[in-house]
C-alpha cells in the first residue's frame, strides 16, 4: 500500500469529521492474504479476510475483487467502516 499523495493530520481529522475515510487502514481493521493498492481508504472495523474462502469474485463497484482465493482492494477504493470481506 501506498499514496500517490499526503494527508497531513489536520486534513485526516477534517476529513473523518466530515464523514469521510482518510487514507489509510483504520483502527480496529483486520487484513490477511489480501493486497492493497494505492490511495485505498479503509475504515475503522473492517474485516478483509475472505472469510467465506471465495476464489474468485469480481466486484470491482465495491472496490476489490477476489482471485485466487486473495482479495485485492482497488486503487483509490473506499471501504466502508465495519465491512466484513
Amino acid at each position: 500500500m501506498g499514496a500517490d499523495y499526503y494527508e497531513t493530520d489536520e486534513q485526516r481529522e477534517m476529513i473523518a469529521a466530515n464523514g469521510g475515510i482518510p487514507i489509510g487502514i483504520g483502527k480496529n481493521s483486520h487484513i490477511k492474504r489480501a493486497i492493497i493498492d494505492k490511495n485505498a481508504r479503509i475504515g475503522n472495523n473492517v474485516k478483509i479476510m475472505n472469510r467465506e474462502d471465495v476464489h474468485e469474485a469480481a466486484r470491482e463497484t465495491d472496490g476489490y475483487f477476489i482471485k485466487g482465493g486473495i482479495v485485492t482492494v482497488i486503487k483509490d477504493a473506499v471501504i466502508q467502516s465495519g465491512v466484513v470481506i
